[in-house]
């Protein structure tokens, strides 16, 4: 049997993307190709506001998570480490905040093939 990488949620999004919503918060949107992937995505066991603390330093009680089945889409808000343009801020767009997210492995038994 090989060894195959991790499957991660930046392997089965359509789109995975971070912006800024305001000045002082960030928000990153999980769009999954369809119901199988946002179920994966959406499943409150792998994507939680522990788990997003844990990826980007922030106290999980910040973390607020929107679930959109309608649109497949999961939604992902806190606030910034340090305000938009201040003098220790390194990505003044928000645009790469989304890469620990894309890069969150799927855990193996619930990957899919």
């Amino acid at each position: 049997m090989t060894d195959q990488p991790a499957q991660t949620f930046g392997d089965i999004a359509l789109e995975v993307r971070s912006k800024n919503a305001g000045p002082f918060w960030v928000t990153m949107e999980l769009f999954l190709r369809n119901p199988a992937d946002y179920a994966l995505a959406a499943a409150p066991e792998i994507i939680n506001e522990d788990a997003i603390a844990f990826l980007y330093g922030v106290r999980a009680e910040d973390v607020q998570i929107f679930r959109i089945p309608s649109l497949n889409v999961v939604k992902i808000s806190f606030p910034r480490p340090v305000p938009q343009g201040g003098l220790m801020d390194r990505d003044i767009h928000a645009g790469q905040h989304h890469v620990p997210l894309a890069s969150l492995a799927i855990p193996p038994r619930t990957a899919r093939r």
